[in-house]
């Protein structure tokens, strides 16, 4: 099967798909798209070229017009309301004792997959830790990582107030976890240079994609240190070999309401 199908009737001939591909790896004869030979091995899989192109005239082996989502022009915020609605996020660290349903949270991870990664390799894997009670038994592999590394690294623990969180987690708060009923964990392959980005970019637009659904997120920098550098922790999360965690967000229902927004300060700009 060929890289690209072109309708000639549908084709206006217009050459957006071939100044959109990434790859450049679209030419023109006679105005109708098509690739040089050898193409494949130079095509990323993005699908800019059936997205982009106006009459859904084109389409890829891997994936057609009807394959697509229709984008809503009305469903798009204007600048106001999206200004409003990125100033109002907020880290949630006080939840409900209420689970949300795994349909609900498949749904906001399916979301925060299509964020973008370099050269679209899609490299984060995702990992979820519903039931609390798995929770609590992995937070004592983080208590166990602290305490080592007060015995073992006493400078940098001092720095992180690593004593003062165990003495706190073991006189019953949590402030490994603040009580959410959820963990969502995005890992990838170590060997993969772009991992790290990909998941991080992916855990910010997870975090963003929950308020619509009622929920609250806030990342978990203590429990994804442990999963990164403490192999009893590895072992029980129990990821792919090779696999490292790159990013942790604690995930529930919102137990109070905000009201406002706070100022932040002044963004350092250069350049303009």
């Amino acid at each position: 099967m060929a890289l690209i199908t072109v309708d000639k009737d549908r084709c206006l001939k217009d050459g957006i798909c071939a100044a959109e591909c990434p790859s450049l790896i679209i030419n023109l004869k006679d105005g109708v798209p098509d690739v040089f030979k050898g193409a494949e091995k130079f095509c990323i899989n993005c699908g800019h070229c059936v997205a982009v192109c106006p009459t859904a005239a084109l389409s890829h082996k891997n994936l057609s017009p009807d394959d697509c989502l229709e984008i809503n022009q009305s469903f798009l915020p204007e600048p106001t309301k999206m200004e409003h609605f990125l100033r109002s996020r907020r880290s949630i660290r006080s939840y409900k004792k209420k689970q949300v349903s795994k349909e609900i949270l498949e749904q906001v991870i399916s979301i925060a997959s299509h964020a973008p990664s370099g050269h679209n390799r899609q490299p984060v894997k995702w990992h979820v830790i519903y039931e609390r009670q798995e929770l609590d038994e992995l937070c004592n592999h983080v208590i166990d990582w602290m305490k080592w590394m007060i015995q073992n690294k006493p400078e940098v623990a001092k720095a992180l107030e690593l004593a003062l969180l165990v003495r706190t987690y073991e006189s019953g708060v949590d402030v490994i976890t603040r009580g959410a009923p959820h963990l969502i964990i995005a890992h990838g392959n170590k060997e993969d240079f772009s991992a790290p980005t990909a998941s991080t970019i992916a855990m910010t637009w997870l975090e963003l994609a929950l308020p619509p659904f009622g929920l609250g997120g806030c990342w978990c920098g203590y429990f994804n240190a442990a999963a990164t550098f403490w192999q009893p922790l590895q072992a029980a999360l129990a990821f792919p070999e090779k696999s490292l965690s790159y990013g942790v967000m604690m995930v529930g229902f919102p137990k109070y309401q905000y009201h406002r927004i706070p100022p932040r300060n002044k963004p350092v700009i250069t350049g303009l």
